[in-house]
């Protein structure tokens, strides 16, 4: 043609291919898409590792038409149906004449493939950046999945993640904590601060649970108020002990909602808002103080090891106003035996979890609240593999006690049939 070349329209490679696939895939609008694009996503992915597998055994490329070192050849391919967490995902698995072909990655008469995801889930939840996971993932099976690929794997747990926030709670529990911690979320045009509210509860047979996670930007009682509410409406009636921190307005807001329950003033809370009054050679000592008042064999010992307390920190008022003020929450403690006053300081029950958050919220700002609830959920997975059939340890020496609580052993007794 005259001042023209016309050109063939060029057939795009495997590898723009799955570039388009994934473009569409990655823009899902429901949980059917997000299962859809994964499957579309991981097809030609193990296709491809497949063929490169099957090239290292024979020891010669697919377009090699040098001499051979084996009479072993590629003998076509036959269909496959891979299972997944986002459903079966047909694809063709090459095959060799010899039949000594054994994939590594797939073995033969392994269709279960949800380990790979299950690997990513997990190195997601233990707070690994999407650059880590595709490092990882490439050194175990020679492919990269890009950061776009890990959020849609980790985004499968999305649906999960409501039913979990929605399901049916228990009627009763003997212990409740609930506390706030805070992470950095990215706005349009800022990073701010937003609270995490996390309740953590004891059950009638001493198994731990995370009843919920909810965000707000501050921590206030209006907020607590509307996630008792939300308990009750679960299926919650009664609670035995509430353990909270001084937020004004949040024991109003829980007895509100269960009148019934002990509220107790978290110990954790008045051991940190305390401390920080003290200077930093000093707090070794303060804490070990501090012990010797809320871990005394009574309440006797306890008073006079807080005179012993105001006296020694007298030049820290602002310290010793801490306890000085809440003292009527401390002494509540000894109104019962110490392995329930043991549970209800809750410095490894609170604590534990909150710490375990932190691992996988310490690293930076996160791009929206669902990112946040994402990895918060995937942890919460984590700790249920630790505490699964796990009961507090002598739980039926603290059941028995509850049952002689006046007032609380007749509520307790009334929901053990329940369990």
């Amino acid at each position: 043609m005259e001042g023209t070349t016309l050109m063939a329209k060029r057939e795009k490679t495997p590898e723009e291919i799955f570039a388009d696939q994934f473009v569409e895939a990655i823009q899902p609008k429901s949980v059917e898409d997000v299962e859809n694009g994964l499957k579309r996503i991981f097809g030609p992915i193990f296709e491809s590792l497949l063929k490169g597998e099957l090239e290292a055994h024979l020891g010669y490329e697919s377009n090699d038409h040098g001499p051979k070192s084996t009479t072993n050849r590629r003998n076509g391919s036959t269909k496959k149906i891979l299972k997944s967490t986002a459903g079966e995902i047909p694809i063709k698995s090459p095959r060799d004449r010899d039949g000594t072909f054994n994939s590594k990655l797939i073995p033969k008469r392994t269709t279960d493939i949800s380990g790979l995801e299950s690997k990513v889930m997990a190195m997601y939840a233990k707070g690994m950046s999407q650059r880590d996971i595709t490092e990882i993932i490439d050194d175990m099976y020679g492919f990269q999945l890009s950061a776009a690929q890990i959020s849609i794997i980790t985004d499968s747990a999305a649906e999960e993640y409501i039913k979990w926030q929605e399901r049916p709670l228990k009627k009763m529990y003997a212990f409740m904590f609930v506390d706030c911690l805070y992470v950095s979320v990215r706005t349009e045009y800022e990073t701010k601060k937003h609270a995490i509210y996390t309740i953590v509860t004891y059950d009638l047979e001493g198994r731990k649970d995370i009843l919920g996670l909810w965000i707000a930007e501050t921590e206030n009682k209006n907020q607590w108020l509307q996630i008792f509410d939300e308990l009750k409406r679960r299926g919650v009636e009664d609670v035995g002990f509430i353990s909270m921190d001084g937020l004004p307005g949040l024991e109003d807001a829980a007895r509100s909602i269960f009148p019934n329950a002990v509220v107790q003033r978290c110990i954790v809370h008045l051991v940190r808002n305390s401390i920080k009054y003290i200077p930093s050679k000093f707090r070794k000592e303060f804490a070990n103080n501090l012990k010797l008042l809320y871990k005394a064999p009574n309440k006797k010992v306890a008073l006079l090891e807080l005179e012993k307390f105001k006296e020694r920190w007298e030049e820290y008022p602002g310290a010793v106003n801490v306890w000085a003020s809440n003292w009527t929450h401390v002494e509540q403690l000894y109104n019962y035996t110490e392995p329930i006053r043991k549970i209800m300081y809750t410095t490894n029950t609170i604590e534990s979890i909150n710490s375990s958050f932190r691992k996988v919220t310490k690293k930076g700002a996160f791009p929206t609240e669902k990112s946040v609830f994402k990895i918060l959920f995937l942890r919460v997975l984590e700790l249920y593999d630790k505490w699964m059939d796990k009961s507090y340890p002598n739980w039926p020496v603290i059941l028995n006690q509850l049952l002689l609580i006046e007032g609380l052993g007749t509520r307790v007794e009334k929901y053990i049939q329940f369990e």
